[in-house]
C-alpha cells in the first residue's frame, strides 16, 4: 500500500473510479451513482474528536518590562474538539483511515457508522507530514471499502467523494 493511496484516500473520502478505461462510450456509463453510494456508503464513518491543548504563548510573555510588572502567567490548557470523515479499511480488524489534523491530540475520539452506532476510537498511528492517521474500533459487522492504486486514475475518469462536512452526514460529490 503506498503513500498515495492512502492520502488519496484519506483526503477524498470514498473515491470510486466508473471507468478505468481509457476511452469509455458514454452509453457504459450508469444511469444512476444511487447503487454504487448504497455500497459505499456504510464504510465511511463520522469521527468527533475531543481533547485539551496548551494554548499558544503569547509573544508578550517574553517582554521583560511585561514580565517585571505582571509576572508570568501560568500556561493555560484550551479545550479542542475536531470533526472529520474516515473510512473503514479492514472491518475484521476496525482499521479506519482518517487525517492526522482530525485526531491530534485527541484524548478521546467517536466514531459513528451510517447506521448511528457509535464507538470509541483508539489512534493506532499518525503521520503530521502526510495528514494521514490510522484508528481503531472494536464492532461488529463492519463493512470496508478496499483500497486502489491512486495511478489508475486518469483526468476526466467519473469519481464521488463521501464524507461528513461540518457534520452534515454522508453528503455526496461528483
Amino acid at each position: 500500500m503506498n503513500t498515495k493511496t492512502l492520502l488519496g484516500a484519506a483526503l477524498l473520502g470514498t473515491v470510486l473510479t466508473l471507468g478505468a478505461q481509457a476511452a469509455v462510450p458514454i452509453t457504459s456509463l450508469p444511469s444512476s451513482l444511487a447503487p454504487i453510494i448504497k455500497q459505499a456508503g456504510p464504510a465511511v464513518v463520522n469521527i468527533a474528536a475531543r481533547g485539551t491543548q496548551q494554548a499558544p504563548n503569547n509573544p508578550y510573555y517574553d517582554d521583560p518590562f511585561f514580565r517585571r510588572f505582571f509576572g508570568v502567567p501560568q500556561p493555560r490548557e484550551r479545550e479542542v474538539a475536531s470533526q472529520g470523515s474516515g473510512v473503514i479499511i479492514d472491518a475484521a480488524k476496525g482499521y479506519i483511515i482518517t487525517n492526522h489534523h482530525v485526531v491530534d491530540g485527541a484524548a478521546e475520539i467517536r466514531v459513528t457508522l451510517q447506521d448511528e452506532r457509535s464507538y470509541t476510537a483508539k489512534l493506532v498511528g499518525s503521520d503530521e507530514r502526510t495528514d494521514v492517521a490510522v484508528i481503531q474500533i472494536t464492532a461488529p459487522n463492519l463493512k470496508a471499502l478496499p483500497l486502489a492504486d491512486s495511478d489508475d486514475l486518469e483526468v476526466g475518469d467519473f469519481v464521488i467523494a463521501i464524507g461528513n462536512p461540518f457534520g452534515l452526514d454522508h453528503t455526496v460529490t461528483s
